[in-house]
């Protein structure tokens, strides 16, 4: 039977946080990628919350969180997290977050160790320095409304090569166009984090699974963005954490493959031994 997935609000000194949040049991942390939201696991939420308190969150300045007041850093978003697992009385959570979402969750860890269980890191790409420039020029400005509407087409055909669902292209299309007049928080975030990540991640303690995506990861590696082999950096970098290859996963893997997504969480989460 689907769980109820219910939405609310927190509230921040930077603006108002949006929320979803289903089910009872040890709580696990969602959060997602850039220009996305909570949206990215509307799939995946009713399946990990039969035995899991499962909570997603919209970052500020994605979804139908509140724009912040400044450019938000990897670790302002960390605090976020934090504030609102001190709002509903969670001591301590995992955390599974996808690619802008794994950064922040590897931020969590490493500088609030006690407040995190186990950890996913969900394809956190590591910019290559000719990539980082490219896509800070490219994004500094954030997405631009054009009178002739033109901008609405350049955002469906983005993606649809490998979404393969009018129905899911139109959720994420609605998550862009909710970014549109505003900087791409994220993409300045990660990039200005990526500078000093191996140092940051190499305060992780808690048990890691690191997952990636080959088709979304092929993908970066073809636009100049990103390497294949740099993920090793992420894997090494992180004491004692283990890497997982998801064949054929792109950058909508959570929404696409839910069912096999969701039992690899539940098998690292339930394995006591990892």
């Amino acid at each position: 039977m689907n769980k109820v997935v219910k939405r609310a609000f927190i509230d921040t000194e930077d603006g108002q946080i949006l929320y979803r949040i289903s089910g009872e049991g040890e709580p696990l942390i969602l959060l997602h990628q850039n220009q996305t939201s909570s949206n990215e696991y509307l799939e995946l939420m009713p399946i990990l919350a039969e035995k899991r308190c499962i909570i997603a969150m919209d970052f500020l300045g994605f979804g139908d969180s509140d724009k912040p007041p400044r450019m938000y850093s990897i670790e302002d978003y960390a605090k976020t997290v934090i504030l609102l697992l001190d709002t509903l009385g969670i001591n301590q959570t995992s955390i599974l977050g996808n690619h802008t979402g794994a950064f922040v969750a590897g931020e969590i860890a490493a500088a609030y160790p006690q407040r995190v269980g186990k950890l996913i890191l969900s394809n956190p790409v590591v910019f290559e320095a000719a990539g980082k420039a490219a896509l800070l020029k490219r994004f500094a400005q954030g997405f631009e409304i054009q009178a002739d509407g033109s901008h609405l087409l350049e955002r469906w055909t983005a993606r649809i090569q490998y979404v393969n669902s009018a129905e899911l292209n139109h959720r994420l299309v609605l998550d862009d166009l909710k970014c549109f007049g505003y900087p791409l928080y994220a993409v300045w975030a990660v990039a200005n984090y990526c500078l000093n990540l191996e140092k940051c991640l190499s305060q992780i303690k808690c048990p890691t699974l690191i997952i990636w995506g080959t088709v979304d990861m092929q993908q970066f590696q073809n636009l100049g963005l990103a390497k294949a082999e740099n993920r090793h950096l992420v894997f090494n970098a992180i004491p004692h954490a283990k890497m997982l290859d998801i064949v054929g996963g792109t950058i909508c893997m959570m929404n696409q493959m839910p069912e096999e997504i969701s039992q690899i969480v539940k098998e690292f989460l339930d394995n006591s031994g990892l």
